[in-house]
């Protein structure tokens, strides 16, 4: 059953800055003491009567008494602010969990993970959960990015790969500076490149609504169901 949406009240345990304008926070809880949830969903904050914003969890439903969340600041807009503003002991307040853009353990099919930049963040969540607790079976994980600068817990994917070979990650980066030496150019290309079949595969796609539609249609002229790629939009 779905855990209730509750009121929380946390304190900021922690700040980091993953990459320049990708921020993190680790937040204690307080009241409640702990937050159950599903990998991959979100929990919204209130900034009025009519604005709310969201912010995915990266954490994993095995840290209940604190909870990480994960934010693109470049907006600068409400949230970003607020995110920008976090200093270590700051009282925080926000309602969740929230959002279906949950791992069905029970379905068979390998999955096959696509990110656009902080859309990453539900399947970080899901893809830690998932090796954690014991997921044998084999998943793919497409990550693009701007360029290399942007690519937000790319050691942690890497080290992932390394440790579960079940497991591949394929960062892909639209500006290849730095002397990055690994895949270049746009989400779609590498999805039809990277997957010849759609037999026995299910897809769960988070990032912009541009990208989720591109790489649906791809799947599908592919032979996939529509209702077999699961979405979560950030923009």
């Amino acid at each position: 059953m779905p855990f209730p949406v509750v009121g929380c009240k946390a304190e900021v345990q922690a700040v980091r800055r993953l990459t320049p304008e990708i921020l993190e926070v680790d937040l204690r809880l307080l009241e409640p003491a702990e937050l159950p949830f599903e990998a991959g969903q979100w929990v919204s904050v209130p900034f009025g009567p009519k604005t709310v914003r969201v912010y995915s969890m990266a954490s994993t439903p095995l840290s209940r008494t604190q909870i990480t969340l994960c934010a693109d600041v470049t907006p600068n807009g409400i949230g970003s602010r607020w995110f920008r503003a976090f200093t270590p002991g700051q009282a925080v307040e926000f309602k969740g969990p929230t959002g279906g853009f949950v791992f069905n353990r029970a379905d068979p099919r390998r999955p096959l993970f696509v990110a656009e930049e902080i859309g990453i963040v539900p399947i970080r969540s899901i893809l830690w959960d998932l090796y954690q607790t014991g997921f044998g079976r084999p998943a793919s994980l497409i990550y693009w990015v701007r360029d290399p600068s942007w690519l937000a817990y790319h050691s942690e994917f890497s080290l992932l790969a390394r440790r579960y070979p079940p497991f591949e990650y394929l960062p892909v980066v639209r500006d290849p500076v730095g002397g990055w030496q690994g895949e270049k150019g746009e989400v779609p290309d590498l999805v039809e490149r990277a997957v010849p079949s759609v037999e026995g595969l299910i897809a769960y796609v988070s990032g912009g609504g541009e990208m989720i539609n591109k790489v649906r249609q791809i799947l599908m002229a592919k032979g996939m169901e529509r209702k077999a790629v699961k979405w979560e939009k950030f923009w």
